[in-house]
């Protein structure tokens, strides 16, 4: 399989629910009652309090689980701090009110974003603790959500982690600097001449990790126990995180969903060019990081352009994605990796629309058609005519005449998630790390109701969406409730399996299919999805 393209799944998760402005309590009398008993989560009341390194948070309690919403874990990326590592947050007096959301970051506005308020003071975390009383405060197993959207949209609000928590782990859901604001690589923005510049972001979800080992412990999580978990871009983070250097020992385990699409980043240098030209574009032609700072967000956000951000800036990443896995330098802690059935299918069908080495590529109209079936292969995968020909002769779209959307979009999907996803694996498991791939195959997810499972079909089997409910079935929900089972155990113990379903190491073949009231093992994923033909190109 050729690995050196840049594969990228360029539209966020569905987002929803009105997002309220975060308030500040300070009551420095409250504060005086606090006192040691609350130092952590457990009171059972309805406002529970806990200490944080920063200053005291008051959370609501929310059925059985407790939440904490818009905690500051950076201060505020603004001004000086615009293109900067993040910086500790200023603590504060009295107990701050942390049932409410913060705001996002800023993004361009779509079907996909979360809606506002937006802000550049957007380095918000939330905390979803399990059920109090049960005897295991300070030993719950703690899993950090990072959310996907191509590393340009979306919010850590669009992920309630109440159900998984009440499965025994302590969820954090987080935000990152987005687009421009955490990718843009410029010389001007190098901390040092010649040094580093970009993945800013990815900054950010570290500088969250280390948030949560110093005060996980207080909201009954234990911060020697930490699974770092996303899908979509949230996923390709978490493989981004277990190469770079500076996440190291800040994490145990490892869930990527559908995150393999994008494994070779930008040079540097590439990186550092474009910086340079989008700095024209924005009005900084003198390519000052004094001008750059000054630039209104709007520009920044909607003149950033579509390629996957991230960029092998020597610190964060010093080598691609791809190349660290395959060569043994990442964290070899265990890994849950799967995809879905057909990730490209919502792109094709929603977007109408398909992607080219990292860039979003409209596709010739009609879709599809068999006039343009081959050119459309071409332009999707960044291919010659001959090869486009080769592709089209292993997915003719006579496979399936009335569906030729979903032709179209499982070649691509075999290429740009599902062989990586299986690359991933292999390089995973040849350094002796425990493994377990699955595939989500419920073909009739309520999500999009394509027909096929498709990019984002098993979100809601995990996390509940504000704003955006979905009805499951009884099997369907039977489902979910297992999967969320697997994933708090995985995080707990390394290992998904249980009695009911027990999930098979990758041993090379082993790949567990995720199917209400049928979930089996397979061996055949290779071959269902023409890898040796992809590799082979």
């Amino acid at each position: 399989m050729n690995t050196t393209h840049s594969r990228r799944a360029s539209l966020a998760a569905a987002c929803s629910a009105a997002l309220a402005a975060l308030t500040l309590t300070a009551t420095g009398a409250a504060a005086a009652t606090v006192g040691a008993a609350t130092a952590h989560a457990g009171s059972g009341g309805a406002n529970p309090i806990v200490r944080t390194d920063d200053g005291f948070v008051r959370g609501m309690a929310v059925g059985a689980v407790d939440e904490f919403l818009g905690i500051p874990y950076a201060a505020p990326p603004t001004g000086n701090l615009r293109w900067r590592p993040p910086a500790p947050p200023t603590a504060w007096d009295g107990v701050r009110d942390a049932t409410q959301f913060g705001a996002s970051c800023p993004q361009q506005p779509s079907l996909f974003a979360p809606p506002g308020p937006f802000s550049e003071d957007c380095l918000f975390l939330n905390v979803y603790t399990p059920p109090q009383g049960s005897g295991n405060e300070g030993s719950w197993p703690v899993l950090v959500w990072i959310h996907g959207g191509g590393l340009t949209q979306d919010a850590g609000r669009d992920y309630d982690g109440s159900k998984l928590a009440a499965d025994g782990t302590v969820v954090v859901t987080i935000n990152y600097r987005l687009g421009a604001l955490g990718f843009l690589a410029h010389p001007a923005l190098a901390s040092s001449p010649g040094g580093p510049a970009g993945n800013y972001g990815l900054m950010d979800q570290q500088a969250a990790l280390r948030w949560v080992q110093r005060n996980i412990g207080r909201f009954g999580g234990d911060p020697e126990n930490v699974t770092i978990a996303g899908q979509s871009a949230g996923g390709l983070s978490v493989l981004a995180q277990m190469v770079s250097p500076g996440a190291r020992g800040l994490f145990q385990r490892a869930i990527v969903q559908s995150g393999t699409f994008a494994l070779n980043q930008r040079p540097l240098a590439t990186a550092e060019a474009a910086g340079e030209t989008f700095a024209t574009a924005v009005g900084c032609p003198d390519q000052t990081a004094a001008c750059l700072r000054t630039v209104p967000v709007s520009t920044l956000v909607n003149d950033f352009g579509t390629e996957i951000p991230g960029v092998v800036d020597g610190q964060v990443l010093t080598q691609p994605i791809g190349t660290a896995l395959a060569s043994g330098q990442f964290a070899r802690v265990p890994v849950i990796n799967g995809i879905t059935h057909n990730e490209e299918l919502l792109f094709v069908d929603v977007l109408k629309l398909t992607v080219s080495q990292g860039t979003n590529i409209p596709l010739a109209a009609p879709l599809t058609s068999e006039a343009n079936y081959e050119a459309d292969i071409a332009q999707a995968l960044g291919v010659s005519p001959a090869r486009a020909t080769a592709i089209a002769n292993v997915y003719p779209l006579s496979a399936n005449p009335t569906r030729r959307d979903e032709v179209f979009g499982q070649a691509i999907s075999d290429a740009s998630f599902a062989c990586p996803a299986l690359q991933v694996d292999q390089w995973t498991a040849a350094r002796g790390v425990p493994t377990y791939a699955y595939q989500f195959n419920d073909d009739n997810a309520p999500v999009f109701n394509f027909g096929q499972a498709t990019h984002g079909a098993e979100i809601p089997y995990l996390f509940d969406r504000p704003g955006r409910p979905v009805t499951l079935s009884a099997d369907q929900q039977a489902l979910a409730a297992s999967m969320r089972t697997d994933w708090a155990r995985f995080a707990g113990t390394g290992n998904p399996s249980s009695s009911a379903l027990p999930w098979p190491s990758f041993a090379g073949t082993r790949v567990l299919s995720l199917v209400p009231l049928a979930s089996q093992v397979t061996t055949d994923f290779a071959a269902a999805h023409n890898c040796s033909f992809w590799a082979a190109g």
